[in-house]
């Protein structure tokens, strides 16, 4: 059973940030052959995420958990939800999108920071994402800016590889900073397969890059609670869902973003 303390509440509801130890401890195996699934069959959404003669691979993917049934069960069968409910505060919980992400042996190039929600077409204070490793990590850990998901004004969301603004109007936003030379209070963890940071979509995060001799396989799982709803944003979305036919204020359709509890 996954323990969810009043201080790992607390802690989660403050800074935007905590560790879950254990989330998926017994489903391990399960995810690890999810992804090589995903690495075999990719989805249309599946990125490369180097420019020429960077080192190493940079493969990520999402949204695809209704035919990759490992991740099926483990976002329907574990904990989850029940963790999640907790933590965000919400009655209900319900399913945004998968995510994988895997850096080779040897890949240099970290994971720019960022915050997910501008990037994506739902707001609401009551939200959580679990990344959590299938390999143990150290130095290649998730790093998030304790109390960034409270700052008044969204951070620039950018194009990876390409570095410009993802959105038209970058003059919205403010400038991605660098937490390291500015001294904010980032909170990493070594971290042993299964265990999971759990963040709000506002927390701004990144990761450096996977020096170690092994693999970093990362599975991350997106949710929703009870105050989430549609918003537009000025282009399009990551993930991007045509033709959903949502629109502002509603909750997202069920049908294709079922509720988990």
């Amino acid at each position: 059973m996954v323990v969810v303390t009043d201080e790992m509440i607390a802690a989660y509801q403050r800074d935007g940030v905590v560790l879950v130890k254990g989330l998926w401890a017994d489903w391990v195996e399960e995810l690890r052959a999810g992804v090589e699934r995903n690495m075999a069959e990719p989805g249309p959404y599946a990125a490369e995420n180097l420019k020429p003669g960077d080192a190493g691979r940079f493969f990520d993917d999402y949204c695809n958990w209704q035919r990759i049934p490992e991740f099926e069960r483990v976002i329907k069968q574990s904990e989850v939800a029940e963790v999640a409910a907790k933590l965000m505060g919400s009655d209900r919980v319900q399913m945004f999108h998968d995510h994988v992400l895997v850096k080779e042996p040897g890949t240099t190039k970290p994971t720019p920071w960022h915050q997910d929600g501008p990037y994506y077409f739902v707001e609401g204070r009551q939200n959580v994402s679990f990344w959590s490793p299938l390999d143990p990590v150290k130095e290649a850990s998730l790093r998030c800016v304790a109390g960034s998901h409270l700052w008044p004004r969204e951070v620039l969301p950018t194009r990876w590889l390409a570095e410009t603004s993802f959105y038209p109007n970058p003059e919205l936003y403010m400038p991605v900073p660098d937490p390291d030379a500015e001294g904010m209070p980032v909170r990493e963890w070594q971290m042993e397969p299964g265990d999971a940071v759990a963040f709000n979509y506002r927390t701004l995060h990144g990761a450096r890059g996977n020096n170690a001799a092994t693999r970093r396989r990362a599975f991350s799982l997106r949710v929703l609670g009870d105050d989430a709803r549609y918003v537009e944003r000025p282009g399009r979305t990551s993930p991007p869902y045509p033709g959903h036919e949502m629109v502002v204020g509603q909750v997202l359709r069920e049908d294709w973003f079922p509720f988990l509890k």
